[in-house]
């Protein structure tokens, strides 16, 4: 039956070639710019890090005093050197990690002229398992390479790749940054969270760093941090080596993994009574003022999706439903025009319901080519967000779930465009559609 339908809906569609083309140009109109702008939307609000982003949590404290708090009831966004140390050491046991972002000159294998800064990840060696980070080769670094500030990297593929053509051959090389050399102990492989989750001062749509480095190494050999550095009191005119370690300086992300919610209240508590030692001790002014937010709430918290994005995609689901307005007035007059064709076959013994599967299987073909047309509007006008300077325009890209939702999207809108044109039409007697022709 299904192929009856559909050699009876080829050819009235054959038959009415301008109506059926101005239908299918308006279905993949609005199936384009729909899906460019809900593409655009998927990438910059996905989950970075999918199974884990319930469990993973960054903590806040407040360390200044009432002059530099201000009437700001949030704690700073970072930790100072003392306060992320403390807080890995005497925290519960489990995955935790801090980490800064920074710059070194890396010194090819070519010489000198061909140095150049990478991005650098200075952290402890929690990192990688915490955030799942995949190994090419090799491994990151021990704890007691982190105590005893051991001069060993990490490399990205990427990187590994232009310095010694296979990323394989990198593990136990060396690689000179600033004026230090360092071991190759390891290789990850390509790694992109997006959004950025774990810096977003970096920019929550930046590239994740090429090389990763022990955080008290970076300390040590006086490398410098290209975060952000907030100092209050008179630390704020320190240089950038001295604020590593003042106590009135913020510059560092911690992140735990906390996988059950008794484990997120003990750690909540844990904050609170670290918070109150330390007021105690004289280090902080105000009472303790802490925040635990997970991945997802921290993403909201940051507002890394933009207002302008959302309004934009709503904007596009409001143009897809004039198109299917004006498919829905198409539809009608071309249904109302086969009136006569429709209830012969009605007098011939056919049922409504069989009339009325004919023509949605009519638009369901609407629906398909239009929707081939929009995937291809599609695709160009994500090429051209692409060739903006956003600097999330690089993940504008729609992968195969979005792919097939801008086609079920496509025949789903002919569908619902062809309700009402198709019961109408088929509540017609047949005798007064057989006597009005």
């Amino acid at each position: 039956m299904l192929s009856y339908y559909l050699r009876l809906a080829l050819g009235s569609l054959r038959r009415n070639k301008t109506v059926t083309a101005l239908m299918i140009a308006a279905i993949g109109l609005g199936i384009g710019a729909c899906m460019t702008m809900l593409t655009v939307l998927h990438v910059m609000s996905a989950d970075p890090i999918p199974g884990s982003s319930a469990m993973l949590f960054h903590p806040q404290i407040e360390p200044r005093d009432a002059e530099s708090a201000g009437k700001d009831a949030e704690p700073p966004d970072q930790l100072a050197w003392s306060d992320a140390m403390n807080l890995l050491r005497e925290g519960p046991p489990g995955q935790q990690a801090a980490m800064s972002a920074g710059r070194v000159v890396l010194h090819a294998p070519g010489g000198e002229r061909r140095a150049s800064f990478v991005d650098t990840r200075f952290t402890t060696p929690g990192f990688f398992s915490l955030f799942g980070v995949p190994f090419l080769d090799g491994h990151g670094w021990s704890d007691d390479d982190e105590e005893k500030r051991a001069r060993v990297v990490v490399l990205g593929q990427n990187l590994a790749e232009r310095l010694f053509g296979d990323a394989k051959e990198a593990v136990g090389r060396s690689v000179r940054l600033g004026d230090a050399d360092f071991r190759v102990i390891g290789v990850t492989r390509r790694w992109q969270p997006v959004p950025l989750f774990y810096d977003i001062g970096r920019g929550a749509y930046a590239q994740t760093e090429d090389i990763f480095m022990p955080l008290h190494t970076a300390v040590d050999l006086h490398v410098r941090s290209a975060g952000s550095v907030i100092c209050w009191g008179d630390n704020a005119t320190l240089d950038r080596e001295s604020m590593a370690t003042s106590n009135e300086c913020v510059w560092l992300q911690l992140w735990v993994r906390l996988d059950t919610p008794a484990q997120v209240g003990a750690y909540r508590h844990f904050l609170v009574n670290y918070s109150r030692e330390q007021k105690a001790l004289g280090r902080f002014a105000l009472e303790p003022n802490v925040r635990l937010r997970n991945v997802t709430e921290w993403l909201e918290y940051n507002r890394v999706v933009p207002g302008g994005v959302q309004l934009q995609a709503l904007l596009a689901l409001g143009f897809l439903l004039v198109c299917m307005v004006n498919t829905v007035a198409l539809m009608l007059v071309k249904f109302t025009r086969r009136s006569a064709e429709l209830s012969v076959r009605r007098a011939m013994g056919a049922r409504k319901l069989d009339v009325f599967m004919q023509l949605l299987v009519e638009a369901a073909i609407v629906g398909v080519s239009g929707g081939a047309i929009g995937l291809a509007l599609a695709h160009a006008g994500l090429w051209i967000v692409r060739q903006q300077p956003s600097d999330y325009a690089s993940f504008a890209r729609m992968d195969v779930p979005m792919l097939l939702s801008s086609v079920a999207l496509a025949v789903a809108a002919s569908l619902a465009a062809a309700v009402f044109p198709a019961w109408r039409t088929c509540r017609l007697p047949p005798a007064l559609a057989i006597k009005i022709q």
